[in-house]
């Protein structure tokens, strides 16, 4: 589970939109969603919605910073402008509520964290993932991705200036730092050191946003690209068999070594093939929906959980969908069509904090009024196309 800029009033000027870029932001959204409803330790390696997620966000950042000029500060400004909103919206529902719950932890399991001044300050600003309570563990358990993402927008500038003088280098500091981690050089010990793993985790990605923003991944022939690619895959892959989490066995996602190399391999593969999804336009009512999901992807990513759990409680007391919960297909079939349409109710009352984030007039219905007009995908040789869209430039989840 970043803050793409202002795609649906771009849709509504008519300008191009990157279809490919669009598909796969609303691909890993539904994939974070099935993943968070099911716990299927596949799906991360079908695809690692996660890494395409951070290096999204991390091509539309390096565009809005070289649109800056020579102060990145006010790039930084917007984007936490457009990410902290909505992350208030939920809170105020959610840090209530967990309290009427009673705020518990448990510490068996590992679920929840304490409520003081001071963790309540991350659900201000979320320089670290804040606190729920054992009850309310899922509502904030995704939020994680929000501290990752603003520690990479901060270091940003100056990661963008080290990967464009010595690109090869600066990718390879994620990696050592996750192997000095499983040496035991340093301990990912408390909120401080999760984030620090996170960013050693995604940073490779965000890296290869910048990359694919500079035009350096479209031009590189397939044969050179491939062996590459394969060679991540295939390390992420027998790390997670070789070396599994305690918990939750060979689930690359929760192997941080693992995630890394998986992820960068997946994502050079799918910022390197470029399909052209122009055609999408003719379909009119998947071109809107697919505009509609990626103006409300902050929204979906945040309230996924707490649908998936409303869910849960809507099917146990219906007695005709209880019944059906026990069918191997009907079952999940009901419950995603449960969670979708709790998701869809979130975004008609909650989604227009977005627009007001954005400094947009705000909408109930984000329903595009006109279609976007899609430019084709850019050759090896063309200049990336700094395409601007609504919600986080960058969302998943685990």
């Amino acid at each position: 589970m970043g803050t793409p800029l202002d795609a649906s009033a771009g849709a509504a000027r008519g300008t191009g939109r990157d279809r490919w870029i669009d598909c796969l932001r609303a691909l890993a959204l539904v994939r974070v969603v099935v993943y968070h409803s099911f716990s299927l330790a596949w799906l991360p390696l079908v695809f690692p919605s996660m890494p395409v997620m951070f290096a999204l966000a991390g091509s539309l950042v390096a565009a809005s910073l070289d649109r800056s000029g020579v102060n990145p500060w006010p790039v930084t400004g917007r984007r936490l402008r457009r990410l902290l909103p909505p992350v208030w919206a939920l809170g105020v529902v959610a840090v209530p509520l967990m309290l009427w719950m009673g705020w518990t932890c448990d510490s068996t399991r590992g679920v929840g964290s304490p409520l003081d001044w001071k963790t309540l300050a991350l659900w201000v600003v979320p320089v670290a993932e804040p606190p729920g309570s054992a009850w309310g563990y899922d509502w904030s358990k995704p939020l994680w991705y929000l501290a990752t993402y603003l520690w990479l927008l901060l270091l940003s500038p100056s990661l963008l200036w080290l990967f464009r003088r010595w690109p090869l280098r600066t990718m390879a500091v994620p990696f050592v730092l996750l192997v000095a981690s499983v040496v035991g050089v340093w301990e990912a010990d408390g909120r401080g050191g999760e984030v620090l793993l996170d960013l050693s985790t995604y940073a490779s990605c965000w890296l290869l946003g910048f990359a694919h923003h500079d035009n350096r991944i479209r031009p590189l022939p397939l044969v050179r690209l491939l062996p590459v690619a394969a060679l991540l895959l295939g390390a992420g892959l027998a790390w997670a068999l070789r070396f599994p989490d305690p918990s939750s066995g060979s689930n690359i996602d929760d192997i941080p070594l693992a995630a890394a190399l998986w992820g960068t391999g997946a994502v050079l593969l799918l910022l390197r093939m470029y399909p052209d999804f122009s055609g999408l336009s003719r379909v009119g009512w998947l071109d809107r929906l697919l505009v509609a999901v990626n103006s409300r992807a902050m929204t979906i990513y945040l309230w996924g959980n707490p649908a998936i759990v409303a869910a849960a409680a809507v099917i146990a007391v219906v007695p005709l969908a209880a019944t059906l919960d026990d069918h191997p297909v009907a079952g999940p079939v009901q419950f995603l069509a449960v969670v979708f349409g709790l998701i869809a109710a979130a975004v008609l009352l909650v989604g227009w904090v977005e627009d007001v984030a954005a400094r947009r007039r705000p909408r109930l219905d984000p329903w595009p009024r006109g279609a976007a007009r899609p430019g084709p995908p850019p050759g090896p040789d063309a200049p990336e196309r700094r395409q601007q869209a609504p919600g986080t430039e960058g969302l998943g989840a685990r």
